[in-house]
């Protein structure tokens, strides 16, 4: 048997799920201004995976990478969700 598909879709998966609640918590904090650590997290996952030789972690690593870069267009995204008052504003002095 071959568990290499099931093991990226499952890191998938959790990899989806963490960024979602990190992006909330990076535009409450520091709003939109924090996208190029985003960037860089992902051009540092892009280098792994094409310098990781074991396919599955190449996958996964290149997974983590544009969902990063995904993110970067979500922290946006999330700005006009907040501005709709879909999620709560950092009020200045907290």
């Amino acid at each position: 048997m071959h568990f290499g598909g099931i093991i990226v879709g499952l890191a998938t998966f959790l990899i989806i799920g963490i960024c979602h609640p990190i992006v909330i918590k990076a535009e409450y904090h520091f709003g939109t201004r924090c996208w190029w650590v985003f960037l860089l997290v992902g051009a540092g996952f892009c280098t792994l995976s094409l310098l990781i030789d074991n396919l599955v972690w190449s996958t996964i690593t290149g997974v983590a990478a544009f969902s990063s870069f995904w993110s970067i267009l979500e922290l946006f995204e999330q700005k006009k969700r907040v501005a709709k008052g879909w999620f709560p504003k950092k009020e200045n002095g907290k």
